[in-house]
């Protein structure tokens, strides 16, 4: 990339004021150090994403895809795919977990990066205005899986299908391989957790989560549309849920397949 990040970050096509704000109070100049604290993880990391062209260049999507690792490594990779390999860079936004507004300086930078609150009517708002949407339907149940787990799917949630029903956008799957091997969870202290208020702390073999520098990948899968109005009982929507859930185990197991291949 001969680009330089700000010059990146002011190609992103979002409606910017004069001051380098959008109307959600994203901020460009908190994005350049993102982007740039997100690029040398990259650079720690043996990154690779596949299939990035699946991903809309313009209008609402949602991102849709399995949570890897202890702490948010996946989230943070799809936000860097969009941005360091689409043309124009696109800026993924995610739903960030409720326990950051607690956090010191937390709440600020993640809404300042266009990470809000996990509620229903923030994404709905995101999409209708043509944002790109990153949403992973097993929550903290999905990060809180330990390293045997690591390449399994845990119960996703209907809130999202809802979501891309009523909202009318394409849901484009992701597997992400390699978080696991990055964080090595062995146990998850909950009563930990809550003092520091996060659903749990995650300890790997060496103690501490700090992550270790292997490969991850990334795989996009064509987008997939499914028709409704978001207010189908449940047993119809479950099956759309299904479906997602399915295609993305799918990719997982294509993706361990190529990983052991050396590819």
């Amino acid at each position: 990339m001969t680009e330089s990040i700000p010059e990146r970050v002011k190609r992103i096509e979002l409606p910017w004021n004069r001051h380098g704000y959008d109307p959600y109070g994203i901020s460009r100049r908190h994005l350049v150090v993102f982007y740039r604290f997100l690029a040398m993880l990259r650079r720690y990391f043996d990154v690779r994403v596949h299939g990035i062209e699946n991903v809309p260049a313009r209008g609402g999507a949602m991102l849709v895809g399995n949570h890897s690792g202890g702490v948010a490594l996946d989230g943070a990779m799809v936000i860097a795919s969009t941005f360091f390999d689409m043309d124009p860079p696109r800026l993924a936004q995610g739903m960030a977990e409720k326990f950051l507004n607690l956090v010191p300086f937390a709440a600020q930078w993640s809404y300042r990066t266009g990470n809000f609150t996990g509620l229903p009517e923030h994404a709905t708002k995101l999409l209708g205005d043509g944002r790109l949407l990153m949403v992973f339907p097993e929550g903290a149940r999905g990060t809180a899986k330990l390293y045997p787990e690591r390449y399994s799917l845990v119960e996703f949630g209907t809130g999202f299908m809802r979501l891309a029903l009523s909202s009318r956008v394409p849901i484009v799957p992701f597997a992400f391989l390699g978080g696991g091997e990055a964080i090595p969870t062995v146990y998850n202290a909950k009563t930990l957790g809550k003092l520091v208020g996060a659903p749990y702390v995650p300890f790997t073999p060496y103690v501490f989560p700090v992550p270790l520098p292997v490969r991850l990948d990334l795989f996009y899968g064509e987008p997939m549309r499914f028709e409704g109005t978001g207010d189908e009982d449940d047993e119809h929507v479950h099956g759309f849920v299904t479906e997602v859930k399915t295609r993305i185990a799918s990719m997982l197991e294509t993706g361990r397949a190529l990983r052991k291949e050396g590819r």
